[in-house]
């Protein structure tokens, strides 16, 4: 076991420590922004319009809300609580402004590898459409080995992640409500089981009314906290734009630091680029294929610069002197209990967590039928796999596992490199794609 964590340490330290994955995702970002002429600034108001569609599923697949709702549940997770908390602590305020330039570069990155999810997707005999990066890089490249790479990678990534993800769950609760983390871990794992267990996966139909009420809950409290503060908003954007240059610190070695852990943490947050969102919207029924692209770069706008921006404000509202020399999920619990009381602060933020959690834990489960599909059409394989997945989520709602969350971040760092192995050479079909629907539905609604 120890080999095994020196191994996945010296990785991580390579792909991670030396900011090799930072940089592709940026380029990545930067490069698609260009080619798209701003996809993302261009279809803003069109994104917004696609999504406010009445759209229903079929019997077979989900309708693009339900996959925006899904791939938006995962995305809008603990990262955007505990990410926030974790650039802001090490960063300081200016770290939120990158998040906020990943996150525009990112929504294009979506874009693109969304488009091609839907373009190389598959259809069962059953007339259930499956799709992802496994699927475009067997069926766009002819590289199914790489596919069967991207599935075991992410499998090793959502491992870690439903592990660290249910632990956040059960910690908060017993600091809220003292409730013992082995009772809470069996609470979660037998929902999760229900959910999706039996005769029709209910992930789907629970997600597309878990999201929209936990970003309500959150924002609404948030909202309140920003209202009752309203004269101090100046203040805290002055500090998000100056600290984001190293001017309150002094121009030096500092702007380094926060611009990573910047560009870092937000990354972490929106997935842009890690393959995961396209597993969930290569399921949609969609007209066209560049709609659904669409819709998921919305997805990164809607996480960073709504649900992360709204973390970043309860903390910045708060004194400096109370949250000094904190971190974590404390540093959090902290600033809410200054602004709404101590008592009603901990139990919104454990109900909150449980929300965003597990709504995780389901849109994790629902990627993972994807990807084992792709290995074999047998129904022993999604058991397997469901099983797997619970017993993630119990283990991991015991105790800590700290092995985990590095073996998830390796996971992550190897899926990210194969989907964009197979993004750039086939970006191209997006691009025609983007083309073809600009001349043809864009035109005909003007």
């Amino acid at each position: 076991m120890h080999f095994l964590e020196t191994i996945v340490n010296f990785l991580n330290s390579i792909l991670w420590g030396k900011n090799l994955l930072v940089v592709l995702l940026i380029f990545s970002g930067v490069f698609f922004t260009f080619k798209t002429n701003f996809v993302q600034i261009r279809f803003f108001k069109h994104m917004i319009a696609l999504l406010c569609e009445k759209s229903d599923s079929d019997d077979q697949n989900l309708s693009p809300f339900q996959a925006f709702c899904i791939s938006t549940a995962t995305r809008v997770g603990a990262g955007n609580l505990a990410g926030v908390v974790s650039a802001i602590s090490i960063g300081g305020a200016g770290s939120i402004f990158w998040m906020w330039i990943v996150a525009f570069l990112g929504s294009a990155t979506a874009f693109i590898e969304t488009t091609l999810a839907i373009l190389f997707r598959e259809r069962d005999k059953n007339g259930n459409f499956f799709g992802g990066p496994c699927f475009f890089l067997k069926n766009g490249l002819g590289k199914k080995s790489w596919g069967i790479a991207f599935v075991v990678t992410g499998i090793i990534c959502w491992a870690g992640v439903l592990q660290v993800v249910s632990n956040s769950v059960t910690e908060s609760f017993n600091v809220a409500f003292k409730l013992n983390p082995f009772i809470m871990s069996g609470i979660l794992t037998s929902m999760a089981g229900i959910i999706i267990f039996g005769k029709t996966d209910k992930t789907a139909k629970i997600l597309d009314k878990i999201v929209p009420l936990m970003a309500f809950l959150y924002l609404a409290i948030v909202f309140f906290i920003i209202i009752k503060n309203f004269n101090l908003i100046p203040n805290v954007l002055s500090r998000i734009f100056s600290e984001a240059f190293g001017l309150r610190q002094g121009i030096g070695g500092a702007v380094g630091s926060i611009i990573m852990q910047g560009v870092k943490r937000g990354l972490f947050s929106n997935e842009a680029g890690t393959g995961s969102a396209p597993c969930a919207a290569a399921s949609a029924n969609v007209v066209h294929p560049v709609q659904q692209g669409l819709i998921q770069s919305l997805g990164v706008f809607v996480d960073t610069f709504v649900i992360c921006t709204a973390t970043a404000f309860v903390m910045l509202l708060t004194k400096e002197s109370v949250i000094a020399n904190l971190n974590g999920m404390e540093l959090l619990q902290k600033s809410f209990n200054y602004h709404l009381g101590s008592s009603f602060g901990e139990i919104f933020v454990a109900i909150i967590l449980f929300l965003f959690c597990f709504s995780t834990l389901l849109g994790i489960c629902f990627y993972g039928k994807v990807n084992v599909k792709f290995l074999t059409d047998k129904e022993i394989g999604q058991i397997i796999f469901k099983l797997f997945a619970l017993s993630m989520i119990f283990i991991g709602g015991i105790q800590q596992n700290i092995f985990m969350w590095n073996l998830a971040d390796l996971g992550l760092a190897l899926m990210t490199i194969i989907n964009l192995s197979g993004v750039f050479p086939l970006s191209k079909f997006a691009f025609e794609s983007l083309k073809d629907y600009e001349s043809k539905f864009i035109r005909l609604k003007i």
